[in-house]
């Protein structure tokens, strides 16, 4: 039996506002980005219902909305923390649901070494420390100091579409997060520890887990968050065809 099993419940219906504060799409992307020092003090159950509210709108392939989200707050946060950090006492070997990536190469890879050198600036770690740029990796599990993690899960049977559609669903997530002041950071750290999560959740075995979300309040003295990364131009993201090829 879960830790959990006996105290899951379903949010309450709570009367959520129809719309949120107008706000473009642009802004809200050009604005957002990944917080990873939080306040400890939580969000309200009311604010977190409204972001879901917000998400739970995303589409899908055929409308199949193959996103599950549990939410984890207060001990039930804790305790996750607690089953991460004896999991990965030993070294965070990974075994994640969902294959990752086999290689980073060209762009790629250099993409990945400059939000690297971004990151690890910000905090002070030179390149050459191993063992700071190790104990910053290891924050992931902490969730970074976040009051909040939300955990996102789907069935084994739908594939890859069924993951690219949670995609979708935690993009969306995100940005409603950030339109009313919730910072986030979504982790694949997280999902290295598969199997803990399942087993800490109580999930059945043909649930996969996708990624964990911690959120919260931003804490807007850290050094850690005042970086932000770059983006490709339009031209560098897309090839416009109008001839018939032969």
């Amino acid at each position: 039996m879960s830790p959990l099993s006996q105290e899951s419940t379903k949010p309450s219906a709570a009367s959520l506002p129809e719309s949120l504060p107008p706000r473009t799409l642009r802004e809200l992307l050009e604005s957002r980005w990944s917080c990873r020092e939080f306040l400890p003090r939580e969000v309200p159950p009311a604010e977190i219902e409204r972001v879901l509210d917000v998400a739970r709108l995303t589409p899908s392939w055929c409308n199949t909305q193959p996103w599950h989200v549990d939410v984890l707050s207060g001990g039930a946060a804790e305790g996750l923390r607690d089953a991460l950090r004896a999991a990965i006492a030993d070294g965070p070997a990974q075994n994640p649901d969902i294959e990752f990536p086999a290689a980073y190469d060209g762009v790629y890879q250099e993409r990945r070494r400059e939000s690297g050198l971004q990151l690890y600036a910000s905090l002070g770690i030179e390149k050459s420390d191993r063992a700071g740029s190790g104990r910053q990796m290891l924050r992931n599990f902490d969730f970074f100091g976040a009051p909040h993690v939300a955990i996102v899960t789907t069935e084994a049977a739908l594939g890859p579409y069924g993951a690219v559609d949670c995609g979708l669903f935690i993009s969306n997530f995100i940005l409603a997060a950030h339109e009313i002041g919730i910072a986030t950071v979504p982790q694949a750290a997280l999902a290295t520890q598969s199997p803990v999560i399942r087993e800490y959740l109580g999930l059945k075995s043909e649930r996969r887990v996708v990624v964990g979300i911690s959120f919260g309040y931003p804490d807007g003295d850290a050094p850690v968050n005042a970086y932000r990364t770059s983006r490709q131009s339009v031209a560098e993201v897309a090839t416009f065809h109008r001839d018939a090829v032969s």
